[in-house]
């Protein structure tokens, strides 16, 4: 089972605070971590730790955090041999946690604007050879397009996941198999603005027309909606216990999704997997220490079922 990711890495600056402040207001109080981050590189991770060989593209600086970041992949068994080293710093990402759980995130994306369709060219043999390509949105618009065109072109399965969500090029949607937007990410993709009107199977239904694949819209603690041509499915929730931070829940879904896809599971069975995934996110502080292993989704599984 061989997964590629195309996507970014960045180093994650997370403040917890009593509450997120206002504009002009100052808020005492906070807590500061820092650690790995950036969804392709959370992806990436998220799925070599559930079994899959996985290599990645993406670019950082030739700083101390992107030398953290080949660090971090070596150890997790990440293939980073296409990383791109640039002359630009290495994205930084600013987070506030509220006490509930609830995120903000900043970004700088310095060497990640650098990522370009060479960069792409360069990583294709890994893209044919993958069972699946997972292409996030932290990266410039010509990498996604020219990612998601190689995925399409070598016959590998492609899944977009939308964030952070923007209006997709024309040109995007019929190379797109999979698309994981969630309930803000969905009307985005569309260019719908506030007031839409429009409900999360209408906006599934939309979505899936365009890309004529397959769409998961994910809803926090409704679960997920999976439109396909035959039509569409709910998927319920996998509480969680305790929500700590939610930072990574997206990132944990969309690794555990495709690891079940590549191991060719139906979409809406792979749908749950990666339910269980976000919902073990969710419960442990941080990004990369709240991935989990297969051993502890199966754990989890096996107390539901």
């Amino acid at each position: 089972m061989k997964i590629a990711v195309v996507g970014s890495y960045g180093a994650g600056l997370t403040m917890r605070v009593p509450k997120a402040p206002a504009a002009g207001e100052t808020v005492s109080g906070g807590l500061f971590d820092s650690g790995a981050g950036g969804k392709g590189s959370n992806q990436a991770i998220g799925a070599a730790r559930l079994g899959a060989e996985v290599s990645l593209l993406t670019a950082v600086g030739d700083d101390e955090f992107g030398r953290s970041a080949r660090e971090l992949w070596q150890r997790e068994g990440v293939g980073a041999e296409h990383v791109v080293t640039t002359r630009a710093p290495t994205m930084v990402g600013f987070i506030l946690v509220e006490p509930s759980g609830e995120n903000r995130i900043a970004i700088a994306p310095g060497a990640l604007d650098e990522l370009d369709t060479a960069a792409v060219e360069s990583f294709r043999g890994e893209i044919a050879s993958a069972d699946i390509l997972v292409v996030s949105m932290e990266i410039p618009e010509e990498a996604v397009v020219a990612a998601l065109r190689a995925g399409r072109e070598t016959g590998t399965l492609t899944l977009l996941n939308p964030a952070p969500a923007r209006p997709l090029p024309e040109e995007c949607w019929p190379l797109i198999d999979v698309l994981t937007p969630n309930q803000t990410e969905a009307p985005a993709l569309l260019g719908l603005g506030e007031g839409h009107g429009l409900g999360d199977e209408e906006l599934a239904d939309a979505l899936r027309e365009r890309t004529e694949g397959v769409v998961v819209l994910t809803r926090g603690g409704e679960g997920a909606l999976v439109a396909q041509p035959s039509g569409i499915g709910t998927v319920p929730p996998h509480p969680a216990p305790d929500v700590v931070d939610t930072t990574g829940a997206g990132d944990s879904f969309t690794a555990a999704l495709a690891v079940a896809l590549a191991e060719g599971q139906p979409v809406e069975r792979a749908v749950e997997f990666a339910a269980v995934a976000g919902s073990h996110t969710v419960t442990i502080a941080g990004v990369v220490p709240a991935l989990p292993t297969r051993a502890q989704l199966n754990a989890l599984i096996g107390k539901a079922s």
